[in-house]
């Protein structure tokens, strides 16, 4: 995705961004099982985009998100609500009812874009306006919850 401000170059929005990458790629799974109709499928792969997204939503509401709070309010706000609204249609796969596949086809638009927010956004606010310690709360954070990513996932 991003690469055009370097904010790759720090450790904890790396991983985070290896996270988003992985789960737009998982998105292109739920399409391809949607379009063959395969709800089951579709369920699997929600329930492993939500094991991705459990620890990185922590990294991003208890590590950076609280450093970004007091200068963009309105928008981590924003992105928190959106955090809800996807871990919601995430988690109903285990009791789906007919209406869930469209429900989670809409959500997964919503995470794309919401992607793209925090990549365009927010890790470049993050680059420009968190310091040593903010950073340090971020790999704290990070070390307690860990990653969800597959092993040997670049």
């Amino acid at each position: 995705m991003c690469e055009y401000c370097g904010c790759q170059s720090l450790t904890a929005i790396d991983e985070l961004t290896r996270e988003h990458d992985h789960v737009v790629n998982m998105i292109g799974e739920v399409r391809a099982a949607h379009a063959a109709g395969d709800t089951p499928r579709m369920a699997a792969v929600a329930g492993r985009i939500a094991a991705v997204l459990g620890p990185h939503t922590e990294v991003e509401e208890d590590g950076l998100f609280p450093a970004l709070a007091d200068d963009f309010p309105d928008h981590i706000a924003g992105l928190k609500a959106e955090h809800r609204r996807i871990e919601g249609v995430l988690a109903e796969a285990a009791t789906a009812d007919a209406q869930w596949p469209a429900r989670l086809i809409e959500v997964l638009d919503v995470l794309r874009e919401h992607i793209l927010k925090e990549q365009d956004g927010v890790f470049p606010a993050a680059l420009t306006t968190l310091r040593g310690p903010d950073w340090a709360a971020v790999e704290a954070v990070r070390a307690r919850v860990g990653s969800a990513l597959p092993v040997g996932q670049p």
